[in-house]
C-alpha cells in the first residue's frame, strides 16, 4: 500500500525495500565507478603526440627507466570518470546545501561570467602596473565597498580565506601593540566558547595564550566573565556576530566598551556578515578588526579547495599597520604599495607572495553591483527570515538549543528531543542523504549537545525550504516512532554504505597501490 507524500510523488510507509543486487554496481541512472586507477586503461594513451626531435641523452641518469605509473584514458573515459564522480557529490546546483557556519548560497552565473572577461582572468601578477590598470581599479572599487558596507576606514585585500584573514588581524594587533611597547606584557586573546576553531587556533598561532570567556544560558557572551578576564595583560577579543548559536551578541556595544577600557583591540570574525550585510555596521559597534569571507556573503564559489578570499577591514587604530601590498590612486593612475617604506612605513610586512585572488574580486564585485544596496539589505533580510522559518516549522518536533526570541541566518537545535529513541544526531545526519538532503552541520558549536546547525541563505524558495522540512518531520516522527532501524544503517540508497568513520580518520588510506601479483603499472 502506499501513500502520497507533500510533494505528490507515491512513498511506501517502509522506510527501506529489498532490492536486487546489480550486475554492475549501478543504482538507476548512477553508474558504479572505481578509481582511475582500476581503469582497464593500462598501456595505452588517449592523446597522440609527435615523436621527440630529440633523444633524452642530455638527461644522463635522469632518464626514466620504468612505466610512468598511470593509466591512459580515451577522451571519452575520461570523460565519464569525473561525471560520473560528480553525480556522487553533493552541490548547491542540485539541492539546498543546509551546513551551518558555511554560508553555501547560489553563486549567480553572471559572477563567473564576468571573472572569466580578458583583463580579468588573463593577467599576470608581475605584469607593469600600467598594463592591469582596470584590474587595479576592480580592486579599489570593491575596496572601497567593503569600507562602506562595514564602516571601517582601511581594508586589507590579499588575505586569502577566513583563517587567512584572523592571521592578518591578529598580526596586525600584535603590530600596533609592538609600536606601543605593549607587546610583551599583552600576551593573552579572549576567546568565547562558542568560536569557530580558527579562532584559538589562529590566536595560539600568533604566539598568544587562549583565555576561553564563558557563555550565558542564552547563548550568548558572558559579559560578567569577560570583565573578569580583561587587564593589561590582554591584546585582543576574538567575538563571532551574529554568533555561532546563530544569535546576534546584544551586548556588543559593551563588549566593544569593556575592551577598549582595558586597552585591548576588538576582533570580529566575519564568517556571519551575510545574517547583518546592509543593515549593520560592524565599525559602529566598536569592531577594530574583522575578515570578510568573499565566498561566503559574497556568494563567490565555497569549498573543493579552489580560491578563496578573505579581506580584514580595519579600524583607525590598526589601519597604519595593514599588510602590503596597497592600491593607491593619484593623477597617473592607480599602482601598488609593496614595500614597507613611504605610506606603508609600518605595515607588518606581507601575507602572500603577490595581490590576493583577482577572479574571486571580480565576482564578488559583480554580486554587490548587481544587487545595490538595497538588494544586499534584502540578502540579510531572507537569510534571517528564511533560518526562522525552519526553526518556526520544526520546533515541535525538534528541540531549539535557545527556544526563546528569534534567531539571525542559521537553526540551532540540540539532540533533547532524540532521547530515548536510541537514535543520534549522526544516525540521524545520515538518514537525511537517503532523502537526497546533504546533512546540516553536526555537534558544533560543541557548546550544544549533539548540535544540528541549519542554515538555509538567502537563496532558497519557499518550495524548496517546504521540501526540505518536510522531510526532516517525516525522519523526526519516524526517529520518535521507534523506527530504529531506518537510522542505524543510513544510508542505505547512497553510492556507498555507511563507513566505520573511526577507522578511516586513524588508518586512511592515501594513495592507491596494486594488488600484490598485479603487473598493472608496469604494462
Amino acid at each position: 500500500m502506499s501513500t502520497m507524500n507533500t510533494v505528490g510523488r507515491p512513498t511506501t510507509p517502509n522506510a527501506v525495500e529489498s532490492k536486487p543486487a546489480t550486475l554492475t554496481g549501478g543504482r538507476g541512472l548512477l553508474q558504479d565507478e572505481h578509481l582511475i586507477f582500476e581503469s582497464d586503461g593500462w598501456g595505452k594513451t588517449g592523446v597522440d603526440l609527435p615523436e621527440p626531435k630529440t633523444t633524452g641523452s642530455a638527461l644522463g641518469d635522469l632518464v626514466r627507466k620504468d612505466p610512468i605509473g598511470l593509466p591512459g584514458l580515451s577522451e571519452p573515459e575520461a570523460m565519464r570518470h569525473y561525471v560520473r564522480l560528480s553525480q556522487k557529490n553533493h552541490a548547491i546546483d542540485l539541492a539546498i546545501y543546509p551546513l551551518g557556519s558555511c554560508t553555501m548560497k547560489h553563486n549567480p552565473r553572471l559572477n563567473e561570467k564576468m571573472a572569466r572577461l580578458p583583463g580579468f582572468a588573463d593577467i599576470h601578477p608581475l605584469q607593469p602596473t600600467s598594463t592591469v590598470q582596470g584590474a587595479l581599479e576592480l580592486m579599489d572599487t570593491l575596496a572601497h565597498w567593503l569600507k562602506t558596507l562595514t564602516g571601517m576606514p582601511a581594508v586589507a585585500m590579499s588575505p586569502k580565506a577566513g583563517a587567512h584573514g584572523e592571521l592578518c588581524g591578529l598580526m596586525a594587533i600584535r603590530a600596533a601593540h609592538e609600536a606601543s611597547g605593549e607587546h610583551l606584557k599583552r600576551r593573552k586573546v579572549l576567546v568565547p566558547t562558542s568560536a569557530h576553531g580558527t579562532n584559538p587556533a589562529t590566536a595560539a598561532f600568533v604566539g598568544y595564550t587562549v583565555v576561553e570567556v564563558a557563555q550565558t544560558e542564552d547563548g550568548r557572551v558572558d559579559v560578567a566573565d569577560l570583565a573578569a578576564k580583561l587587564g593589561d595583560d590582554v591584546a585582543a577579543i576574538m567575538v563571532t556576530n551574529p554568533n555561532t548559536c546563530g544569535l546576534f551578541e546584544r551586548d556588543i556595544l559593551e563588549i566593544s566598551r569593556l575592551t577598549h577600557e582595558a586597552g585591548a583591540y576588538f576582533y570580529c570574525d566575519g564568517a556571519n556578515f551575510n545574517a547583518i550585510v546592509g543593515r549593520v555596521r560592524p565599525g559602529d559597534l566598536g569592531v577594530d578588526a574583522m575578515h570578510i569571507n568573499l565566498h561566503k556573503t559574497f556568494s563567490t564559489p565555497h569549498g573543493g579547495g579552489g580560491p578563496g578570499a578573505g579581506p580584514v577591514v580595519l579600524s583607525e587604530a590598526l589601519a597604519p599597520f595593514a599588510p602590503a601590498p596597497w592600491v593607491v590612486s593619484d593623477g597617473d593612475g592607480f599602482k601598488l604599495i609593496e614595500r614597507q617604506e613611504d605610506e606603508a612605513a609600518q605595515a607588518f610586512g606581507r601575507l602572500c607572495a603577490f595581490q590576493g585572488q583577482m577572479g574571486m574580486y571580480t565576482r564578488a564585485l559583480s554580486y554587490m553591483m548587481s544587487h545595490g544596496s538595497d538588494g544586499l539589505r534584502q540578502v540579510a533580510e531572507d537569510a534571517v527570515l528564511n533560518a526562522n522559518y525552519i526553526k518556526a516549522r520544526l520546533q515541535d518536533l525538534m528541540s531549539p538549543a535557545f527556544p526563546e526570541g528569534p534567531c539571525m541566518h542559521e537553526a540551532l537545535f540540540d539532540d533533547e528531543w532524540l532521547k530515548g529513541t536510541d537514535v543520534t544526531t549522526l544516525d540521524f545526519a545520515k538518514a537525511m542523504i537517503d532523502e537526497g538532503f546533504h546533512p546540516m552541520t553536526m555537534y558544533f558549536p560543541l557548546v550544544v549537545h549533539g548540535a544540528m546547525l541549519i542554515e538555509p541563505t538567502e537563496t532558497e524558495s519557499k518550495q524548496e525550504l517546504d521540501r526540505f522540512i518536510e522531510a526532516m518531520r517525516a525522519l523526526a516522527t519516524a526517529a520518535k516512532a521507534g523506527d530504529v532501524d531506518r537510522f542505524k544503517g543510513a544510508p542505505f540508497h547512497a553510492p556507498l554504505k555507511r563507513l566505520d568513520e573511526t577507522r578511516a580518520a586513524r588508518q586512511p588510506v592515501l594513495r592507491w597501490t596494486a594488488p600484490e601479483g598485479s603487473n598493472i603499472a608496469a604494462e
